[in-house]
């Protein structure tokens, strides 16, 4: 079953780490993404750390280990994308046009997304693990509800991955792929950490590999 939430994730992960662009601009939007893109690096390695947590769950651990895992890792997940959301508001608007609407609008969605994170997290929380049909049946949703909100959690600086803001984003060294540290569990799954060009050339699996495509359904 967790593999599922793994599954769901893969995309999320990515969220800044998804910045690309074929334009090249003025030092005023090198100088802003930098701001950006150096504030974003941790937040950015605690969302690899807590979707490879998720993927490493042991295939045949205990429903109240799994329950903790991916308890942790949505409440990781929420606090990235508010502390990407912090960043971001703090960077000023970005010297591009409509820059104060892209920035709020990606601020907005982004504090958006991490209360629906929040809201997963509770959801595991309250599960039973003692019950492990319902417990099964539990985790269904949790994953039907990530796939959603995965969706948001792409859309929040869609807009900001686009032209010349998202190309002076690109460049940055700290808006750059995170692989998971080893205290996050496991190795890294082919799609953690992935930019969707990285993804269209080595043929990427629509399941993690390893333990994670192993998970109990």
């Amino acid at each position: 079953m967790n593999k599922k939430l793994a599954a769901a994730l893969s995309g999320g992960a990515v969220l800044v780490l998804a910045l690309s662009g074929c334009s090249d601009d003025g030092d005023k939007v090198d100088d802003w993404a930098k701001t950006v893109c150096d504030q974003a690096k941790p937040q950015i390695q605690k969302r690899a750390d807590a979707q490879q947590l998720i993927i490493s769950t042991a295939a045949d651990g205990k429903p109240a280990d799994i329950q903790a895992a991916d308890s942790k890792a949505f409440q990781d997940i929420a606090d990235a994308d508010r502390a990407l959301a912090k960043s971001i508001e703090a960077a000023g608007a970005p010297p591009v046009d409509n820059g104060e609407k892209l920035q709020q609008d990606a601020v907005k969605e982004l504090n958006a997304t991490a209360v629906a994170y929040e809201g997963l997290k509770k959801q595991v929380d309250e599960l039973d693990p003692n019950n492990q049909q319902k417990f099964a049946d539990g985790l269904q949703n949790v994953a039907d509800g990530l796939k959603k909100i995965e969706k948001l959690d792409q859309d929040a600086l869609a807009k900001l991955q686009s032209g010349e803001l998202g190309a002076a984003m690109a460049k940055q060294p700290g808006c750059q792929k995170a692989t998971p540290s080893p205290a996050s569990g496991g190795s890294a799954s082919p799609d953690a950490g992935s930019t969707p060009s990285e993804k269209a050339s080595t043929k990427p699996s629509a399941k993690p590999s390893g333990s994670a495509s192993k998970k109990a359904e």
